[in-house]
């Protein structure tokens, strides 16, 4: 696409627009459901602009997942922190944190487990498989500070009740899902810590 006589081209500025338009486009259609053209078309760049800054249309999701991996994972451990020094508050924080994002309009489940329950092989799972690690160190940490038994296990069992919360909330219907998913949480985080207190 011609730039006007004049105008400053700012790579920096170009690839995050890039982002911010494949994460909404990606999000609301799928991987497949749009073509580098309809990406460029709405990002309003050429081609060749998107390969320089991304090499392919995987290079352009992976940057798009991993992007959006930074900003969930930030959001969360921020949500947590500012509960204050005790991990139930804490734990609490996070599940409400997920459940305002369950109820913001265009919710459609998470983007990238999304990704990768499309695309099985590639750039999508290797960010999931990242991303879910990132959770399980948070959620680790928390189940630590609260004197669980197993905190690696109790950090993957909270992990199953999150992503399946999602997919819930997604499919089946918002109300209570949120509520109902911290009360689960917060139940395995008692329940491992009492038994670490007993044994």
């Amino acid at each position: 696409m011609p730039v006007d006589k004049g105008v400053t081209l700012d790579p920096a500025r170009t690839r995050e627009q890039i982002l911010q338009v494949a994460t909404e486009v990606l999000y609301e259609q799928g991987l497949d459901g749009v073509g580098v053209a309809g990406l460029c078309t709405r990002a309003g760049v050429s081609k060749e602009t998107l390969y320089r800054h991304f090499g392919s249309k995987e290079g352009l999701v992976r940057a798009t997942l991993e992007a959006r991996s930074d900003r969930v994972t930030r959001w969360l451990r921020e949500a947590a922190e500012a509960a204050g020094p005790e991990p139930a508050d804490q734990l609490g924080a996070v599940f409400d944190a997920l459940t305002g994002w369950y109820a913001e309009p265009g919710f459609r489940g998470c983007a990238i487990v999304n990704a990768a329950v499309q695309h099985h092989e590639g750039a999508a799972r290797q960010v999931a498989a990242r991303h879910m690690d990132r959770h399980l160190e948070l959620l680790s940490e928390i189940a630590a500070r609260a004197g669980a038994a197993e905190p690696g296990v109790l950090a993957r069992q909270i992990l199953v009740l999150m992503e399946g919360a999602a997919v819930v909330a997604d499919l089946h219907g918002v109300d209570g899902t949120g509520r109902q998913v911290r009360e689960a949480a917060l139940a395995l985080l008692r329940a491992s810590a009492a038994r670490a207190s007993a044994g």
